[in-house]
């Protein structure tokens, strides 16, 4: 082959689609039944619909684990577009998440799995058990710490390091708790085949966690996994549950859609920061600092083309920069990532593959693999580009992520 695949050719390469239903867990589902009917089902998840809120991961992956069969249906966060007018009918707070049960509707994310486990029973322990009030404390202490490291502003030396000081303090005494665990989770259940998984403790910390480890890499350079053994482990332990995958995030992600949800991110210029944010602006990002988990990048790239494919139109349609160039550059990326060929277009824009690299969503568009194949095939052709500006991302709103334009 010695030119750029066209849609008709990259539609060859097919993909059986995961079953959204009783298959592995996934964003793009709006009905989860693990070999229940459809009349068993009497519990709605409302979550926002970019898979970016961590309370919603929390009551996700609740049902996940449980294996309770519900419906999904999407909101939009304030910070990417407008509340939808049925749901604030519905929870005039727009508080995300919220759950329906029977005609009730239920919304804070411990006070949701707190009624769950009523209706359905715990998930290794109940949310309220005297065990887990110091687990639930440390979370909070930890967040607190987090927040206060990376949302507020270091004016000198020392008050730089004293705010990482206290982080450190928080998250070794929850490394602290991992190393007596076992079973390596801080309150594991046992799944119907048998199977050790994470418990309510778990899942307590996990959505934060993932945030913490994506952010104290892009603005700081600090890395939890490299830094704590049993979180580590615990991650690892995590990452090794299809319940999981299917919710996690990326660091590009994360990195990216934090800002104007925690008022602002600020870095800590070192080398080790500006080393892995290149990194994970690039998207080359970060192996198993992000994901320790053995893959097959063939099969991802399917996975990731499938995507493409599929909003193909929306994608050429929303793209600012270059349009008319957008589409030859877009399947020249393409062709490299199923083929491993590069095919230069005659006119390349790089400033409109970039901006489409900048813009994948993990796990809205596609899991955390397949956004990383992508990603690197749309950062090869776009390097051979002489139009080097940047792309912008916003800061204070992600408005640019405006899910009117897809139907997600």
């Amino acid at each position: 082959m010695n030119e750029i695949l066209t849609w008709e050719d990259l539609n060859k390469y097919k993909f059986e689609d995961l079953d959204r239903v009783n298959g592995i867990n996934n964003s793009y589902s709006n009905l989860r039944l693990f070999g229940h009917t459809k009349s068993d089902v009497i519990v709605t998840l409302y979550r926002d619909r970019h898979s970016w809120c961590p309370y919603c991961q929390k009551i996700w992956l609740w049902l996940e684990y449980k294996r309770i069969p519900y419906r999904v249906k999407k909101i939009n966060m304030f910070c990417y577009g407008q509340k939808e007018g049925w749901f604030l009918d519905k929870v005039r707070s727009g508080k995300l998440p919220a759950i329906e049960f029977k005609g009730q509707v239920i919304t804070e994310s411990d006070d949701i799995i707190a009624f769950l486990e009523n209706e359905f029973g715990a998930l290794g322990s109940f949310i309220t058990s005297t065990h887990l009030i110091k687990t639930r404390e440390l979370e909070r202490e930890i967040f607190r710490s987090w927040c206060n490291w990376l949302c507020q502003e270091s004016f000198n030396i020392i008050d730089k390091s004293f705010r990482k000081k206290r982080f450190e303090e928080s998250i070794s005494k929850f490394d602290e708790i991992l190393k007596k665990s076992k079973s390596g989770f801080v309150d594991p259940s046992v799944s119907d085949k048998g199977d050790i998984e994470p418990g309510v403790g778990d899942i307590i910390f996990i959505p934060y966690m993932e945030r913490m480890n994506a952010s104290l890499t892009y603005y700081k350079g600090f890395n939890l996994r490299s830094n704590y053994r049993y979180v580590d482990k615990w991650l690892t332990l995590f990452e090794g549950t299809s319940a999981y995958r299917g919710t996690q995030g990326d660091f590009h992600t994360h990195s990216h859609d934090l800002p104007p949800q925690m008022g602002g991110c600020y870095k800590d210029s070192n080398d080790q920061q500006i080393t892995f944010s290149e990194l994970i602006n690039t998207g080359e990002g970060l192996g198993n600092y992000e994901i320790n988990k053995n893959y097959d990048s063939k099969y991802f790239a399917k996975i990731a083309l499938k995507r493409v494919i599929k909003h193909k139109d929306n994608l050429l349609k929303v793209n600012p920069y270059d349009k008319k160039l957008f589409e030859e550059s877009l399947r020249s990326a393409l062709t490299y990532m199923i083929t491993g060929e590069v095919q230069i277009p005659k006119k390349l824009s790089g400033k409109s593959l970039r901006y489409l690299k900048n813009r994948i969503s993990v796990p809205r568009d596609m899991p955390i693999i397949a956004a990383r194949v992508l990603r690197q095939s749309l950062n090869k052709i776009e390097l051979l580009s002489d139009n080097h500006e940047i792309d912008k991302i916003p800061l204070r709103h992600r408005y640019d992520q405006d899910p009117t334009n897809f139907n997600l």
